[in-house]
């Protein structure tokens, strides 16, 4: 079962997420690949975190573990003070509709409803009741005020993932996953999606968990994590996109030169 874990960070700065020695590994003996190697972080509540790292880092598995998406081989995932750990699917489930929101590249919107119906959507699944007014308020902010009759297909891009972070946002979740949100994203409109996590933090306390490749991107954030070979390999805070770029292209030069030794 989902069990209560008492909360260590100092008093008025919970922490939203911790991993304790997560690890995890993909296929079996001579096949067996490490994605993540005894990794232990801690994320304040209010915070908005890149994870980046070269091909291959680790980057992607941090976050499915990290949001219950995968189960982690080894460790401890708490989110919001509630290690996530036994359990069957369902009560996971449960969980990560309770605790958690996603915003994923490809938006993953149903086709056939409209903005407000993919918006409260979470709601509905979690069968909490769906404020409308709320909804629209929220879409409003995210500057879809006069989209919430419209479908899908009718939105841009940018549009769309606006769509996703507010349902995102609806359910009121401790923490927000956002995995390469922008990677689909003209240069305008990653910026206004960028903006708009960043508001979700400053304005509404949210904590934001975002993997990108975009040194651009990373420099919304307030500090970055750099994964190597499923290893943590240093913070940056405060970034600036040049010196994420730079730190990255050392991270991969080093990634480079491992492969090149048959390490």
């Amino acid at each position: 079962m989902l069990r209560r874990k008492r909360r260590t960070a100092r008093a008025g700065s919970p922490e939203a997420l911790r991993l304790v020695g997560v690890g995890k590994v993909y296929g079996d003996a001579e096949s067996a690949v490490t994605a993540l190697d005894g990794v232990t972080l801690a994320l304040p509540a209010g915070s908005f975190t890149a994870v980046m790292g070269p091909s291959g880092s680790g980057k992607s598995t941090l976050l499915q573990c990290a949001a219950g998406l995968e189960r982690p081989d080894r460790g401890l995932v708490v989110v919001d003070g509630e290690e996530m750990s036994g359990g069957g699917e369902a009560a996971l489930t449960r969980f990560r509709r309770e605790r958690i929101g996603f915003v994923f590249q490809q938006y993953n919107l149903l086709p056939t409803l409209t903005v407000e119906q993919n918006t409260t959507l979470p709601l509905r699944l979690a069968g909490r009741p769906v404020d409308r007014a709320r909804a629209a308020d929220i879409l409003r902010r995210v500057g879809l005020g006069d989209r919430l009759g419209h479908r899908p297909d009718q939105l841009s891009g940018g549009q769309r993932q606006r769509v996703a972070i507010a349902r995102a946002l609806v359910t009121e979740p401790a923490l927000v996953f956002a995995d390469e949100p922008t990677g689909a994203l003209d240069t305008r409109s990653a910026r206004d999606v960028l903006t708009l996590l960043q508001q979700s933090v400053r304005e509404h306390g949210r904590t934001v968990v975002m993997v990108t490749h975009d040194p651009v991107a990373a420099s919304y954030a307030d500090s970055v994590l750099f994964l190597a070979d499923g290893r943590l390999a240093g913070e940056l805070r405060a970034p600036t996109a040049d010196v994420v770029a730079e730190r990255l292209a050392h991270l991969g030069d080093r990634a480079a030169g491992r492969l090149a030794a048959g390490v």
